[in-house]
């Protein structure tokens, strides 16, 4: 919008227009407590008070206007706040956005941590159900063997 040394000079221009409409208010007020008024010149004070007073009102609204936006973080010429808002945000949302992807990658490890321990289970599983196996074709084969043995021993003895 403007400068902040325009904005000084408006606030500067409205309190000279404050001070113009209670001039304007008290002139319209001796006139009237005259004993021989003027009514011409006491109407022509009050329009001038009311005048200046709606002008007043007007300025000062817009100043109240900028200051609102300047404190919520509205965009405005002038101003860094709202940029400044918007950086601190991203910010934000990056730290976010790092955290949730760490979490994942945590559940993820932590998955598969889990899959390999299935895995070497099983593999172990196998490898002695394998080596039991073996034992007993080896156990088989050996009292095969045995029986075979006690068999020419038997008719031997």
């Amino acid at each position: 919008m403007t400068a902040p040394m325009e904005r000084i000079q408006t606030l500067d221009l409205i309190e000279k227009d404050i001070i113009n409409c209670l001039m304007s208010a008290g002139q319209a007020l001796m006139e009237l407590s005259k004993e021989k008024s003027s009514q011409k010149h006491a109407e022509g004070q009050t329009d001038t008070f009311l005048k200046t007073l709606a002008h007043v009102e007007s300025k000062l609204t817009e100043q109240i206007n900028y200051l609102t936006q300047v404190s919520t973080g509205q965009p405005h010429e002038g101003s860094g706040y709202a940029s400044q808002k918007v950086l601190q945000m991203a910010w934000h949302r990056l730290e976010h956005a790092r955290s949730r992807v760490n979490e994942l990658e945590r559940i993820k490890n932590k998955h598969l941590q889990g899959r390999a321990h299935v895995l070497r289970q099983q593999q172990a599983a196998l490898t002695s159900g394998g080596a039991c196996q073996q034992t007993q074709s080896t156990n088989a084969g050996m009292q095969s063997q045995v029986g075979q043995t006690q068999g020419m021993s038997g008719t031997t003895g």
